[in-house]
C-alpha cells in the first residue's frame, strides 16, 4: 500500500514538474512573441518619422534623416536575404558571420547619426556630413553585396535544378511516346497467303495492316488532382 501511494506522489510530483515546465515555455514563448510586435512596431514608427523627415525637412536633419533610413533599409533587406538563404544553403553560414561584423559598425553609425539629429550645434554637423555619408556608403554598399550575391548564388542553383528536371522531362517524353509494333503471327508470307483465299484472307489482311496496338484510356478519377486540374463530374442518368 505504501508503494502505491509513493508511486502516486511521484507521478503527481511529475506532473505538477511537467506542467510548470509547460507554463514557463508558453509564457516565455509569448512574451517573445509580444517583444518582436513591440519592436516591429517600434521600428515601423521611427522609420515612418524618418522618412517624413527625410521628404519634410531640408537641411542637415533632412540629409541625416535620409542617411539613417539608406542604412537601415540596406541592412535589414541584407539580413532578411541571407537569414533565408542560410536555412537552405550552408554556405552562407560564413556570409552570415561577416554581415553580423558589419552589422556593429551600422549600429554605431545608426546611433551616432540619431545623437546628431538633436545637436543644436547645425554648422558642426554640416561639417561632418561629407564624412558621415561617407561611411554610410560603404556600409551599404557592403551590405548591397552580400545580399546580391547570395541572391546570384540561389538563383544559379534555382537555374541548374530548372535545367536538369528539363532534361529527365525530355527523356521521359520521349520514353512515353516510344512503342513496338508486334509482328503477326505466321509471317508476312502466311499473311499473303490467306489474304488470296477469300474472305477469310482479307480480314486476316486487315489484322495485319494494323497500326501500333490500342493505348488503354486512363480513368481520370484515378489520376492524382493538382491546384490547375478541373474536377471530375461523375455522369448522371435519369
Amino acid at each position: 500500500m505504501e508503494a502505491v501511494i509513493l508511486i502516486l506522489g511521484l507521478l503527481f510530483l511529475a506532473f505538477m514538474a511537467l506542467g510548470v515546465y509547460v507554463t514557463v515555455k508558453v509564457v516565455g514563448a509569448a512574451k517573445r512573441g509580444v517583444d518582436r510586435t513591440i519592436t516591429q512596431a517600434r521600428r515601423t514608427v521611427e522609420e515612418t518619422a524618418l522618412r517624413a523627415k527625410s521628404f519634410g525637412q531640408a537641411g542637415v536633419a533632412g540629409e541625416l534623416a535620409q542617411l539613417r533610413l539608406a542604412l537601415r533599409t540596406s541592412m535589414r533587406a541584407t539580413q532578411e536575404a541571407l537569414q533565408t538563404g542560410a536555412a537552405q544553403d550552408a554556405s552562407l553560414s560564413e556570409s552570415l558571420g561577416l554581415f553580423q561584423r558589419l552589422s556593429v559598425h551600422g549600429q554605431e553609425l545608426d546611433e551616432e547619426l540619431k545623437r546628431l539629429e538633436r545637436e543644436p550645434d547645425r554648422t558642426t554637423v554640416a561639417s561632418l556630413l561629407p564624412g558621415l555619408k561617407q561611411r554610410t556608403q560603404r556600409i551599404t554598399h557592403s551590405a548591397d553585396s552580400l545580399r546580391w550575391a547570395a541572391r546570384d548564388r540561389a538563383q544559379r542553383f534555382a537555374d541548374d535544378d530548372l535545367e536538369a528536371l528539363n532534361v529527365q522531362i525530355d527523356v521521359e517524353a520521349g520514353a512515353l511516346r516510344h512503342w513496338t509494333v508486334e509482328e503477326p503471327s505466321g509471317g508476312a508470307g502466311a499473311s499473303a497467303g490467306a489474304g488470296g483465299a477469300g474472305p477469310a484472307g482479307a480480314a486476316g489482311s486487315g489484322v495485319g495492316a494494323e497500326g501500333p496496338d490500342a493505348l488503354t484510356a486512363r480513368d481520370p478519377r484515378a489520376q492524382t488532382g493538382y491546384p490547375w486540374q478541373k474536377t471530375v463530374r461523375p455522369e448522371t442518368t435519369n
